[in-house]
């Protein structure tokens, strides 16, 4: 767990993928490999594991246990690890918050519910009931493209009242929002949305929890350092560098594209699991000119 209160996650956190077997089974001797290779080398200090990136509604509880499980093993001692746990049934979500406190996750994602389309009072009845559930800090997960409803600003200024209730990562992209609920709350703001990354640290975000870092974690701790110095002209020239990767990454699913790259690499990926469909070799190729513009060499 992150030892600065203002950051209390890290600050740089990797979305990780799931790595599979060929077959589609878990691969988790994979999955500790790629924890370690992330935190060792590719500049993460922490790791969110099952968000949309882990492939989470594809992957059962029991699996999802086994990979924690797994990570925590590899590098629980090196780096935060919080657990996604969020899901649109908030019985389940206390239940999954609880399996994951037990195995010693350091905090909880919880992502807006989907599908149900609830209103704001349910909303936030539904994040103070899984903060209640456990004596984990949580993160919000501000989505709407795939939640649709937004957590309002008055909502997230009514959950910012609980005391496990400490951090927002926020895929809504509307800056406004960030600054009014900045200024009106203690929460931390991590970014959810990579090509947002700069502008939502100069609202007075503290990190990002991260697809590309993936592939290029080191320059985005780097980016971070430097709006926390004050060097701005160096943290425009490090998000502008990275822009072919913020794209490429992104012109299909982040999931395939970043389990794509991966194994271009030679680190553990696999494929990924259905309705979700593995790269074809028209992407790829594209994806090595997208990453080679960013300085990344497949």
């Amino acid at each position: 767990m992150s030892t600065d209160p203002a950051r209390p996650f890290g600050r740089v956190l990797t979305a990780m993928i799931t790595p599979l077997a060929e077959d589609g089974s878990i691969d988790l001797a994979g999955a500790q490999q790629l924890a370690a290779h992330l935190v060792e080398r590719g500049g993460s200090d922490g790791l969110v594991v099952f968000g949309t990136t882990g492939e989470s509604p594809t992957i059962s509880d029991a699996e999802q246990h086994a990979v924690l499980e797994a990570v925590l093993d590899a590098v629980g001692d090196r780096a935060t690890v919080v657990a996604g746990v969020g899901t649109n049934d908030t019985a389940h979500s206390i239940e999954k918050a609880r399996s994951a406190e037990r195995l010693g996750v350091d905090g909880l994602l919880v992502v807006t519910p989907y599908y149900n389309n609830p209103p704001q009072a349910g909303l936030l009845r539904h994040f103070t009931s899984i903060a209640d559930s456990t004596d984990l800090p949580v993160m919000l997960y501000d989505i709407p493209p795939r939640s649709v409803v937004p957590i309002e600003v008055e909502t997230l200024v009514r959950a910012a009242e609980h005391p496990r209730i400490v951090a927002v990562k926020d895929a809504k992209a509307d800056m406004g929002a960030i600054a009014w609920t900045l200024a009106r709350t203690d929460l931390a703001y991590y970014s959810g949305e990579d090509m947002l990354t700069l502008p939502i640290l100069a609202l007075g975000g503290v990190g990002v929890v991260s697809v590309v870092s993936h592939v290029v974690g080191p320059r985005l701790a780097e980016m971070i350092s430097a709006v926390e110095s004050g060097d701005l002209d160096t943290a425009r020239s490090i998000n502008q560098s990275l822009l072919p990767v913020y794209t490429g990454i992104f012109r299909t699913q982040g999931v395939i594209l970043t389990k794509a790259a991966l194994n271009e690499l030679g680190l553990p990926a696999g494929p990924v699991r259905p309705p979700l469909v593995d790269a074809t070799p028209e992407q790829i190729a594209q994806l090595r000119a997208d990453l080679a513009a960013g300085g990344v060499q497949l």
